[in-house]
């Protein structure tokens, strides 16, 4: 199991990203978590920060959703096989999310468990 992950949490509703955010930094195995409130913001971060393990991505947002975010993310060779886990309430958007280069999708609300288990095994993978 690796310890010290960097995550990228990128949604659009800020209390669901801030309690994202303490649910990853009560985890043992997360070191870092990065904050991105919209698709755009997330592409710049993660060019910001390349030692970026995983991306938890809200997929509905404003200025740039997620599934052009995943669009963006799988076109640049450096960033094409960062593990991706989709974040959403809305199920109909699982198989776009998968298509578009997710690993793996979560619906809301999240339960810590299945989240921190999830990023444990893309990222030692």
């Amino acid at each position: 199991m690796s310890n010290n992950i960097k995550v990228l949490a990128v949604d659009d509703d800020l209390i669901n990203l801030k309690l994202i955010t303490a649910m990853l930094r009560k985890d043992a195995s997360v070191g870092e978590v990065i904050e991105a409130s919209n698709g755009a913001d997330a592409i710049t971060r993660l060019k910001d920060n390349p030692d970026i393990q995983i991306i938890l991505l809200d997929i509905i947002m404003p200025i740039m959703g997620g599934i052009e975010t995943l669009q963006v993310i799988r076109a640049d060779a450096q960033f094409k096989h960062l593990p991706i886990i989709v974040l959403t309430t809305d199920e109909t958007k699982k198989g776009a999310s998968i298509e578009h280069g997710a690993n793996e999708f979560v619906r809301k609300p999240v339960k810590s468990s299945e989240l921190i288990e999830k990023i444990q095994r893309l990222v030692t993978l």
